[in-house]
């Protein structure tokens, strides 16, 4: 695992989305729906990163966010609806490690707490995955072939890095829709057909049937592994 991360909102879909997203991402999620809440979970068992909401039941995210800065040195993200510049700049001044609007694109959330735990040194995890004549970088956006970087999407990345990332996984249109396009797509599952086709025309197959991206009839699609 990546680290364990603590979201504090009291909007359960808010905290729904954080968890497939995180958790995707390779991230232990724990949730808290109040600030009273947060911070018990913290005294019981330290967490690597926050990401907190400002307007919740009881104490308000600024009071919180001075809690735990008193307590320790965890970094914190605000992820909130207050998107005035004046709260904007209260929370960076107040020393947040970074600031998030609602509504948010939660794979660009995921690469913020990526970037934050880099710089403070917490993140143990590879962004990388290595498979016989295929590399992917999720962090530098980057697909190699045979050692050659191929042009790809952010989108074909990330739902390679999907795919790769659960080999032998069959995950449904819906599901990579969800995880890949995101929660509120309203678009037509064969968006991802499109997708897979591009992805399979840029990459074939790996050398001897090492892997392939195959399709589950009737089900979805797998990154396969030959065994």
């Amino acid at each position: 695992m990546r680290g364990r991360v603590l979201a504090v909102d009291d909007d359960p879909n808010v905290l729904k989305v954080l968890r497939l997203y995180l958790g995707e991402a390779g991230f232990d999620v724990v949730t808290a729906e109040s600030g009273g809440e947060a911070l018990a979970l913290m005294r019981d068992e330290p967490v690597d990163l926050v990401i907190l909401d400002v307007v919740m039941p009881g104490d308000d995210g600024w009071a919180v966010y001075r809690r735990i800065t008193a307590e320790g040195d965890t970094p914190v993200m605000f992820l909130t609806g207050r998107g005035a510049d004046h709260e904007r700049i209260r929370g960076l001044a107040l020393g947040a490690d970074d600031y998030v609007v609602k509504p948010f694109n939660p794979r660009e959330v995921v690469m913020r707490v990526l970037g934050i735990l880099r710089r403070v040194g917490k993140d143990g995890a590879e962004d990388r995955l290595d498979y016989p004549g295929l590399r992917v970088d999720i962090a530098s956006y980057a697909v190699l072939r045979d050692g050659h970087e191929i042009h790809f999407t952010p989108r074909e990345i990330t739902l390679l890095w999907l795919l790769a990332r659960h080999p032998n996984r069959v995950f449904s249109r819906e599901e990579i829709l969800d995880r890949v396009w995101g929660y509120d797509f309203e678009g037509d599952a064969r968006t991802v057909d499109t997708h897979i086709k591009r992805i399979r025309a840029k990459l074939g197959d790996g050398p001897g049937g090492a892997w392939s991206i195959e399709t589950v009839w009737g089900v979805g699609y797998r990154f396969a592994l030959s065994r």
